[in-house]
């Protein structure tokens, strides 16, 4: 595996949701993670809901959070709702975070 996609995935523990307080990548947004021959980062994820308010704003997040690792030329991130996001997908620190246990 390319030490960078760690890297892209420690820059996304930084990109909170606003209405949340625990990351994207624990909370489970981040689907997957993948660097292309050409240097470009392709980031597939998802929100917690289909109208989420601040879904362009965390588009960008992630699209900068990508770009700010060394070596990433572009990056693209693709929004999909194909599995729907839900609890089971977070990680065990945000489910004790959110008090899911």
């Amino acid at each position: 595996m390319d030490a960078r996609i760690d890297l892209i995935i420690e820059r996304l523990k930084d990109v909170y949701d606003p209405e949340i307080p625990v990351n994207i990548y624990d909370l489970g947004l981040i689907y997957n993670v993948d660097i292309d021959e050409t240097n470009k980062a392709n980031i597939i994820m998802t929100l917690t809901a289909p109208g989420c308010p601040v879904a362009d704003i965390l588009v960008e997040d992630v699209r900068q959070a990508a770009l700010a690792v060394d070596g990433i030329s572009e990056a693209d991130v693709e929004l999909t709702f194909d599995p729907p996001w839900d609890k089971s997908m977070m990680s065990e620190e945000a489910r004790l975070e959110l008090g899911f246990f």
